[in-house]
């Protein structure tokens, strides 16, 4: 049987971030999907966003803890997980989350490394060097080859 979820999507908030008494690190996050489709009464084209609790252990939420931001954007795979627990109340709870275990950070790299434990602040304006751009040169065409015309009957093909 197969259980595994894709996404591509933004980072809602910075990631929260745990140790457990025994030492391993967790990280949870807010994931936003937004699919774009065109309402067929209206014909105008509407946003449908979904939100996903995604949870990383060890090495991938070490990896989240030093690199993934508020706004970032993630490729996560990983395999979607129910939990129940009580709450305060004596209510019975239910959620379902995706324990991540693949990430790539999709989108460009900030220009510094990310500062541990700052304060969150708006994101700066990054300036980034353009690429350079490479025009193809055009291929060298041999010399067309002038055959006399008595000599035509005699071409080999």
């Amino acid at each position: 049987m197969i259980n595994k979820v894709i996404l591509v999507g933004n980072v809602g908030a910075d990631p929260e971030v745990r140790t457990l008494d025994s030492g391993v690190k967790v990280v949870r996050l807010r994931l936003a999907t937004t699919e774009r489709f065109v309402d067929r009464q209206t014909n105008e084209t509407r946003e449908q966003t979904e939100w996903h609790t995604v949870t990383m252990w060890r090495a991938l939420a070490d990896v989240a803890d030093k690199y993934v931001r508020k706004g970032s954007q993630l490729y996560i795979e990983g395999s979607l997980r129910t939990r129940e627990w009580t709450d305060r109340d004596n209510q019975k709870r239910y959620t379902t989350e995706i324990v991540a275990n693949d990430m790539k950070l999709l989108g460009r790299r900030p220009d510094s490394a990310p500062q541990q434990n700052a304060a969150p602040t708006a994101a700066p304006q990054q300036q980034y060097a353009p690429q350079p751009t490479y025009a193809p040169q055009p291929t060298p065409q041999p010399a067309p080859v002038a055959v006399p015309a008595d000599d035509a009957d005699d071409l080999p093909f």
